[in-house]
């Protein structure tokens, strides 16, 4: 159908508009990366826009050879992948019997599940029940509490019900198993809701720092937003450097920018990947209640 001229102008303003917003939101990490690659000189100055100022890869390289940057990137792509997988299976294995409907007492513990979305126990009951488990300072305490979430079990459970009834049916004929209908039918058709949802968590896990705050105390189990937490509001770094004035300012501003963007890139090299399954997995999955 051809466009009024009015129709024209007002989707070339509205294109204008969320390129203008798009421009807006970029902007910060834009000046963080500039920093990251500018000398202290440049960025004391203020010098440094969008462009870097008297171009070093030098906080680069003091990031990636200090210990505790290390060991924190470790700990966070350790719980990251295991959080992941564990939650994406325990969700599937949940939701698809919750989607069929010859299963018994499904609603009942369906209102279990949303209930658990507008109420929770708060800090100290959940403190204490980690407490309990022996959880704390441990590398499980990140991984366990958040295994299943409400929100993504509906999701799974919508998508579920949307494959249709016949395939199971026609698979049961055949002879297959629950667990066969399970892994060889419903999760490659649901692919795009698992690759939802495994972003969602896989987003969670790695900017997560609340559960390392309040249950671990073990420096060797800090994940890497404790360790960018600490450098950014302290101000100070274990960082080696030189004896220079410099270098050692240098530690200050130049390395916050660089570890920054080092615990940045990694979600952002994977979510091009699942970006063509997230749209399609959110609306599918929203569709039927």
């Amino acid at each position: 159908m051809r466009m009024s001229r009015g129709e024209i102008w007002f989707h070339r303003a509205n294109h204008m508009a969320l390129a203008v917003f798009g421009l807006l939101a970029l902007s910060p990490f834009v000046h963080i990366l500039a920093q990251s690659f500018s000398s202290y000189r440049a960025i004391i100055s203020g010098d440094v826009a969008f462009w870097p100022v008297e171009w070093t890869t030098e906080a680069y390289v003091k990031v990636f050879h200090d210990p505790g940057f290390v060991r924190s990137f470790a700990v966070s792509v350790q719980r990251t992948l295991a959080g992941t997988a564990l939650s994406v299976v325990l969700t599937c294995m949940l939701a698809y019997p919750l989607s069929r409907a010859y299963i018994r007492g499904r609603s009942a513990i369906m209102f279990l599940i949303v209930f658990t979305m507008l109420f929770s126990g708060g800090m100290i009951p959940t403190y204490l029940v980690i407490k309990e488990l022996h959880l704390m300072n441990t590398f499980w305490v990140y991984i366990i509490p958040g295994a299943l979430n409400a929100f993504h079990i509906v999701i799974m459970k919508n998508f579920f019900q949307s494959i249709p009834a016949e395939l199971e049916e026609s698979a049961r004929m055949d002879g297959a198993s629950n667990t066969g209908i399970l892994l060889r039918i419903v999760v490659p058709l649901a692919m795009p809701a698992i690759a939802t949802i495994a972003l969602f968590n896989a987003v969670g896990q790695w900017n997560s720092f609340f559960d390392a705050v309040m249950y671990v105390t073990d420096s060797s189990l800090k994940p890497l937003q404790i360790y960018l937490r600490e450098l950014v509001m302290s101000g100070q770094s274990n960082i080696n450097t030189t004896d220079s004035l410099e270098r050692q300012l240098l530690a200050v501003e130049s390395l916050k920018a660089a570890a920054l963007i080092a615990s940045t890139l990694p979600i952002l090299l994977v979510y091009p990947f699942l970006q063509k399954y997230f749209v399609k997995g959110i609306m599918i999955g929203s569709v039927k209640g």
